[in-house]
């Protein structure tokens, strides 16, 4: 085997190890939490020794902010507002909510490991935690980009209203499918739930130019 293609094959097992890694670092986080996710356990979930986990990852707290960005890249993907040719405003948003509730279904990684991460304090924030708030920034500006595109004439501290109320409903919707399994249909709560939030903004839009 020449160089280059050693070189190439040991490039594609380290991206696979790193997935793998990461595989197993979300059934462990998901069933034991942050404090019961562990080097060792992981090591043991993936078949991996975990002289390759620290060579991909410094700790812990590197590999869980790994696999919430890894899942967000993949929710975000999905957040991006069909074209005019797709349909109405109305239309548009519920399209763009079904991509996100797919998204969630498929890569919840992201949302599931980053509230549970959210809604704990510790001395010294994991860097999972700082990741998180990061790209939740970047989805509320996403959805507050959408909001001004469909809705001319919102104002401002419209757009943060209903950019937060946006985001609350929507971590809502999840959280309760997470209790209660395929009985949410989230992809129809979504839908609703974008259906709301651009009602609500056409109002706001109407009185702010009264």
């Amino acid at each position: 085997m020449t160089k280059p293609q050693t070189t190439r094959q040991k490039r594609a097992n380290g991206v696979e190890s790193r997935q793998r890694i990461l595989d197993a670092t979300v059934e462990i986080a998901g069933e034991r939490g942050y404090e019961g996710t562990s080097i060792a356990a992981v090591s043991a979930a993936c078949g991996l020794p975990a002289s390759s986990i620290y060579w991909h990852f410094k700790d812990k707290d590197d590999l869980i902010a790994a696999v919430i960005e890894r899942s967000f890249d993949t929710w975000l993907a999905a957040v991006q507002l069909p074209g005019e040719e797709t349909g109405t405003p109305l239309e548009r948003v519920t399209a763009m909510a079904r991509n996100v509730a797919k998204s969630l279904i498929d890569a919840p990684d992201f949302l599931r490991l980053g509230l549970m991460l959210a809604l704990e304090r510790r001395p010294a924030e994991p860097r999972g935690r700082t990741m998180f708030l990061q790209v939740r920034d970047i989805a509320r500006a996403k959805i507050a980009e959408t909001a001004e595109a469909l809705v001319p004439g919102l104002d401002e501290e419209s757009v943060q209203i209903l950019t937060t109320y946006a985001v609350a409903g929507a971590d809502g919707l999840f959280v309760q499918r997470e209790i209660n399994g395929d009985a949410v249909d989230l992809v129809a709560m979504l839908e609703l739930h974008a259906q709301l939030v651009y009602e609500a903004a056409t109002r706001m839009a109407a009185r702010s130019k009264a």
